[in-house]
């Protein structure tokens, strides 16, 4: 029974349970070495006299008699084991025992000291056999740790080869998509900061995410830029590819079903980078292209030999073999000069099916276009005003457009004829549209040094009068002029685009019948001050 128990405790209790069995003895108490707890009859936990404790010391280790009151004998029987000593079980009696039940209570303490190292050594046993279970359980987990590692570096490696092969090999956005696509199995799409598609990968094409304001898809991106991360967007997984803090598109994963894990983020981070290094380069390209179309188109304006400007066109892709002539466009109220410059563009594009040289100058866009296909006419302008309109939030513009020209070398004519009819047709009442210089008629003969002499004799003679009496007194009477002849002589038409009652503008009328001494209703007086008032008009605009 000693044997079978493990918690010594449980085996210093059944000793001194088991001595009264032995003899006519009782158990005192049972001293274990190094804890100092005495154990006594039915008292397991009650500690030894200190006068015994005292007399267990002098014996150190050995058995002997013992002094305990109301006793006739006491004798201490140490707990041996092969670790050595153990303590002593101090046993009492009103006589000396026999010495055969002295025997027996001899080789009980020798079994106790003998289950009390089995009892230690087991324990110790469970001890390391519990540690080493908790360290094989750590051990597993470690090797998993790095299977993990292991794996993600391999499916990060896998990441990496497949995306640098890509850029390598300068795949586009929907190279990069489809790449994407293999590597988490969801479906990705490209987009540019604006949400238009750009590209797409997956078992079917996503459906198109709802178009958002301009605010809500710039607080969007923000919102990406400042978390650092791909950050989630409904069932889209969205990361920025963007080059020195500037957003060039956005790289999104379809995921409705939140399946994205670390491995997919990885991805998709990789990805956007190298995304953004094509975004980079292809905006690097058109920006170059940009300038060296922009650099020819001022060669063009301001003049240069047909060979030159054959060989560079051709450089850009461009043929100047064919008839071309120039367009001038203007456009109050477009964002800025860039964005009408590539609405132009995109525009032009659509209307002749091939890239246009343009440049702008001065806040206006100039274009160098071809001919129809046959070279003897040019395409009809309005649709490109009709289609810059839509894409703008404005559709003030006006465009003027100069003749045709075979060569090269004749494209500084056509430029100054396009602004010419620009200016007429700003200065009009009709000042949005397009105006062409064959529809100038009269007007054409503007824009020369003599031809702008001969007008301002001409203005002079017929309005000089005027001119003098409203820079004097601050008045208007010569636009109220204009405006009368532009309204083909209708006094209802010119009150309501002067702003004026109609008694005002009769006033206004006979005081320039005084001033002039003209007959407004007269044909040749009427055609006379008509010109003159709308060459004043034209002279008088900015350049």
């Amino acid at each position: 029974m000693l044997f079978d128990r493990v918690e010594q405790d449980e085996i210093l209790k059944l000793v001194t349970s088991a001595v009264p069995t032995l003899g006519p003895c009782r158990a005192e108490g049972v001293q274990v070495a190094g804890d100092g707890l005495g154990h006594g009859g039915g008292r397991p936990d009650a500690n030894l006299h200190p006068e015994l404790r005292s007399q267990l010391e002098s014996l150190a280790g050995s058995d002997g008699p013992l002094r305990v009151p109301a006793t006739g004998w006491a004798w201490a029987y140490p707990l041996r084991g092969l670790g050595g000593h153990r303590g002593y079980l101090v046993v009492s009696a009103a006589a000396r025992p026999s010495p055969d039940e002295q025997f027996l209570v001899r080789t009980l303490a020798q079994q106790a000291g003998a289950a009390l190292d089995s009892a230690a050594l087991y324990r110790g046993e469970r001890t390391a056999a519990e540690d080493l279970s908790h360290r094989t359980a750590e051990l597993d987990s470690v090797n998993q740790d790095l299977t993990n590692v292991v794996s993600d570096l391999d499916q990060r490696a896998r990441t990496h080869t497949a995306l640098i092969n890509v850029a390598a090999a300068g795949g586009g956005e929907a190279q990069i998509a489809a790449t994407l696509n293999q590597l988490t199995g969801m479906a990705t799409v490209v987009e540019d900061t604006f949400g238009n598609r750009l590209g797409w990968a997956g078992d079917r094409e996503p459906r198109t995410s709802p178009r958002t304001s301009g605010c809500s898809r710039t607080e969007l991106l923000n919102r990406v830029q400042r978390h650092g991360r791909p950050l989630r967007h409904r069932d889209r997984v969205l990361a920025l590819a963007q080059a020195r803090g500037v957003v060039l598109g956005v790289l999104a994963l379809i995921d409705p079903h939140h399946r994205a894990g670390p491995s997919d983020m990885f991805a998709l981070e990789s990805a956007a980078v190298v995304l953004a290094v094509e975004l980079a380069h292809q905006r690097s390209l058109a920006e170059t292209e940009l300038r060296v179309r922009g650099d020819l188109v001022a060669d063009l304006l301001t003049g240069t030999d047909d060979v030159s400007a054959l060989a560079r066109s051709a450089a850009l892709g461009h043929d100047l073999h064919q008839p071309h002539q120039v367009l001038v466009i203007s456009w109050p109220g477009a964002d800025n000069i860039d964005r009408l410059t590539r609405v132009v563009d995109q525009t032009v594009v659509r209307i002749t099916q091939a890239r246009a040289l343009l440049n702008h100058r001065d806040g206006k866009v100039v274009l160098v276009a071809p001919a129809r296909e046959g070279g003897e006419t040019g395409y009809d302008w309005t649709e490109l005003h009709r289609l810059i309109s839509a894409a703008l939030p404005s559709n003030a513009g006006a465009i003027g457009v100069g003749r045709l020209c075979a060569d090269p070398s004749g494209l500084p004519r056509s430029h100054s004829e396009a602004s010419r009819a620009l200016r007429v047709r700003q200065t009009s009442t009709q000042h949005r549209g397009v105006t062409t210089f064959e529809s100038l008629g009269f007007y054409r003969m503007l824009g020369s040094e003599d031809s702008n002499r001969a007008m301002d004799e001409f203005v002079r003679e017929w309005l000089g009068a005027l001119i003098d009496y409203d820079e004097t007194h601050h008045c208007d009477l010569l636009h109220t002029l204009w405006q009368y002849y532009e309204c083909a002589g209708n006094y209802d038409a010119t009150a309501h685009a002067l702003l004026i009652h109609r008694s005002t503008l009769r006033y206004r009328l006979r005081r320039i019948r005084e001033l002039t001494g003209h007959d407004l209703g007269v044909v040749d007086t009427r055609l006379n001050l008509h010109i003159a008032a709308r060459a004043w008009q034209i002279m008088r605009a900015p350049t």
